[in-house]
């Protein structure tokens, strides 16, 4: 797989906030049990088929909570792997482990549970020619992790912020007057960005084609009224199927001919995934 690449100014600010959210003053019960010193050596371990995603997130907690621990991962981010599989070995200064632990197993639990969500969508669309998009529906503080966790799935990034592309929705079309004087003004702005509206009907999306629309977002319509609007638009632009979209649903949408299909379940409902510390006796 390819070098899925992650910033450390995308996760720096969320061990800072993570770590002291959880230590606190520190960890009293390792500190009340413990004798200072002492080493620990373990295994972090799947419990569940997953796909990895947040290893190097993990890495730099515990480097953030003492340089002395050795944090080694044995996959990497976008494996899949099995119940029973070592996803990294840890040894160290038992406090400072015990203290990070918590903070490193949560990021990795939220951002495998994304990409492992994410492989269950990539794999039902596979071999359709549709490519799998996520949103903007992410926890706050939390979205350049969650959608590199996207990338780890095999899912690809739609916008990262409000800055990044002209999407017109239907707000925008409702007070701009309607569609085509939305699409008009966009494009009248210059921003030297993409022009892509939402359209809920087929009128609307001879409207934006007419318009001028680069690409368009077709919003909870069915399978036969995606297939009507493949034939409209006849590869002028691309399409981005929207709405409804759920695992159950997303074969028979990608299949109308959409170029895209965006779900923001796969960053907002998930279904968990288990990690262990494993302690060496």
């Amino acid at each position: 797989m390819p070098e899925i690449k992650l910033s450390p100014a995308d996760y720096d600010s969320v061990i800072d906030a993570a770590l002291a959210e959880d230590v606190g003053a520190g960890d009293v019960t390792t500190r009340a049990t413990i004798p200072a010193g002492r080493p620990l050596a373990g295994v972090l371990s799947a419990r569940s088929p997953m796909v990895v995603a947040g290893l190097p997130v993990a890495t730099a907690v515990f480097a953030r909570v003492d340089p002395l621990i050795e944090f080694t991962p044995q996959v990497a981010d976008g494996d899949r792997i099995n119940p029973g599989q070592i996803i990294a070995e840890v040894a160290g200064p038992a406090e400072s482990v015990l203290t990070g632990e918590r903070t490193a197993l949560n990021i990795l639990h939220m951002l495998s549970a994304i990409a492992t969500e994410t492989r269950r969508y990539v794999d039902a669309i596979a071999g359709t020619g549709c490519t799998l998009l996520d949103t903007r529906k992410t926890i706050p503080g939390l979205r350049a992790l969650s959608k590199y966790a996207v990338r780890c799935g095999g899912g690809t990034n739609h916008r990262m912020r409000l800055d990044d592309a002209i999407l017109i929705k239907d707000n925008h079309i409702a007070v701009a007057g309607g569609i085509s004087q939305a699409i008009t003004q966009a494009i009248a702005a210059d921003t030297g960005l993409k022009v892509q509206a939402e359209c809920d009907t087929l009128d609307q999306v001879r409207d934006a084609i007419a318009a001028g629309a680069d690409s368009l977002l077709l919003d909870n319509m069915d399978t036969d009224t995606l297939r009507r609007a493949v034939d409209i638009t006849a590869g002028r632009v691309p399409l981005e199927a929207s709405g409804g979209v759920r695992l159950d649903t997303i074969r028979a949408i990608a299949e109308t001919g959409v170029d895209f299909a965006s779900v923001g379940a796969i960053t907002q409902y998930l279904t968990p995934v288990d990690i262990g510390l494993d302690l060496e006796t």
